[in-house]
């Protein structure tokens, strides 16, 4: 008799009910929530999580860019793993471009990727690439970055230029001789025939080498 009297007692001391329990995706819910504005973010629970329900709307907030902190006021709290996915979109190539070889627009779409799987300096917007040049073998399907391209190649290491220098109204203009290639807008490093200095300068858009005095 006894232990028909005990068992009952003992399934009524465990057998909450599971409207008393905080639904599992209600919480997860409160944590993706508080991390909407930092990307599109996941979180995963234990379905078996079993807490009571809370009686008023619950509060998330982050604590660092991994967890977010759900409680229920003046009752439990939960820390929550959340990966938050920051998607970015990037220049994707369809073919391989060799070393020298200009980049068209026919060279590349447009692909929305993770942005965790996306190295530093990615490209996004066409008009960085477009009229570009490839710095080394390019393949097809890789994307775009700054460190894959450099602009048209204005000057050749050996060519004859002109050194320019200005200050106030005076400009001056001397011969040179580049040693390295380089491109509108960039730095190079040229040899004066005239007093054989090595200068650097910047090349202008026709060709001229800048220097200041």
């Amino acid at each position: 008799m006894r232990r028909l009297v005990l068992l009952p007692a003992l399934l009524a001391a465990f057998a909450v009910p599971a409207a008393d329990f905080q639904p599992v995706e209600s919480i997860r819910q409160a944590a993706i929530g508080a991390m909407a504005s930092a990307g599109e973010a996941e979180a995963t629970l234990d379905p078996n999580l079993r807490l009571p329900r809370c009686a008023a709307p619950l509060e998330a907030r982050v604590q660092n860019s991994g967890s977010v902190e759900v409680g229920c006021p003046q009752g439990w709290r939960l820390f929550v793993p959340v990966r938050v996915r920051r998607t970015q979109t990037v220049l994707v190539l369809n073919r391989g471009i060799a070393p020298g070889q200009v980049v068209t627009a026919d060279a590349f779409v447009t692909e929305t990727r993770d942005g965790a799987r996306i190295g530093a300096g990615a490209l996004t917007d066409p008009a960085q690439a477009v009229g570009q040049v490839a710095r080394r073998m390019l393949t097809a399907g890789s994307v775009l970055g700054a460190n894959d391209l450099v602009a048209p190649r204005v000057i050749r290491r050996g060519d004859n230029v002109a050194l320019v220098s200005r200050r106030g109204g005076v400009e001056v203009r001397v011969a040179g001789k580049a040693l390295a290639d380089a491109g509108e807008n960039e730095r190079v490093t040229v040899e004066n025939l005239s007093s054989r200095r090595v200068v650097q300068g910047v090349v202008g858009p026709g060709g001229d080498v800048w220097v200041s005095r």
